[in-house]
């Protein structure tokens, strides 16, 4: 916390939220971007692929 303070105190131009700021800096704001929920989407959408693909590979390797 203190030197997340010390870096607020050294910032050349102010934020305007000094909260935000901290925020930002500790890790605990979570951004409320449209585009991270969208690739949030696509990596679900990737991981059942995967495992689509993971489960015909256990098939066939079976068959050989």
């Amino acid at each position: 916390l203190f030197s997340v303070l010390v870096a607020l105190y050294e910032e050349p131009e102010k934020p305007d939220s000094a909260l935000d700021f901290l925020k930002h800096h500790l890790g605990a704001s979570a951004p409320e971007n449209p585009e991270i929920e969208a690739l949030r989407l696509e990596l679900a959408e990737m991981k059942e692929k995967y495992d689509a693909v993971l489960e015909e590979n256990i098939k066939l390797k079976t068959k050989v």
